[in-house]
This record gives structure tokens, sequence and C-alpha cells, in this order.
């Protein structure tokens, strides 16, 4: 099953498309981009995040809430990015020494199933 991506580099930059299989600890993304089919070999240390989408166009008038509650889902936090984005959600694991972690979005009605947020770029990350 292919899983549809959109990454996101530390410098702003925009790429769309598939993963089949994802390794979150590996130093190399492998993925198809959705406009010309061909293949990319990115270095994850350049990246912000990798989302997991529902579709690539998202809805741009959606405002996701934080407030939602999922018991079972791990701890929830607060994760601000060095651009000044932040993202509500929960993980399970979570270690400095790792390249980051899979935070799942509080807001499950958001485009977002599941984010891959890279440690280096995120300013800190609070317990809520």
């Amino acid at each position: 099953m292919f899983n549809k991506i959109v990454i996101r580099y530390a410098n702003g930059e925009v790429r769309k498309g598939t993963k089949e299989d994802f390794f979150p600890y590996k130093d190399i993304l492998d993925f198809k981009d959705k406009d010309n089919g061909s293949y990319h070999e990115i270095n994850m240390k350049d990246l912000k995040a990798v989302f997991f989408v529902k579709t690539f166009e998202g809805n741009p008038n959606y405002h996701e809430k934080y407030n939602i509650e999922k018991i079972g889902s791990g701890k929830k936090v607060m994760v601000h990015f060095k651009d000044t984005e932040k993202m509500v959600g929960y993980f399970h694991r979570y270690s400095p020494t790792k390249t980051g972690f899979i935070l799942i979005p509080a807001d499950p009605y958001c485009n977002n199933e599941k984010v891959f947020v890279i440690i280096a770029a995120t300013d800190k990350i609070n317990f809520i």
C-alpha cells in the first residue's frame, strides 16, 4: 500500500508524492513524486517533517481543533517548529538521540493521518 506524503524541508520547500514503506530511523527517505513520477532520495536531516495525508489538496479553510482528547493515544504535546508553526498531537516514543518521532494529530478530522517530526526542526516540545 502506498502512502500519500507531503515532505516539508527545513528551508520551506514542499514536495508531494507517495511512499510504500516508511522506516523512521533511516537517514535517507526515498519517495515517488506525484507530479512527474520520478523517484527521489532525500537526506532526513534536510527536512522539517513528513506528513502522511488523506488527500494532497487538503482543505485550506479547515481550522484544526486542539482540544480533542484521545484516550490511550500516548502523551499529548504541542510541537513548536523553528519556522513558528505549531502542532498538537500525541506520541508514544520520543528520544532526543533519534532523528524524529511519529506524531498523531489531536484532530481526527484534519488532513494529516500522522506526521514524522524531525527533532532538529523543532524549537521546543511542551507536554499539555
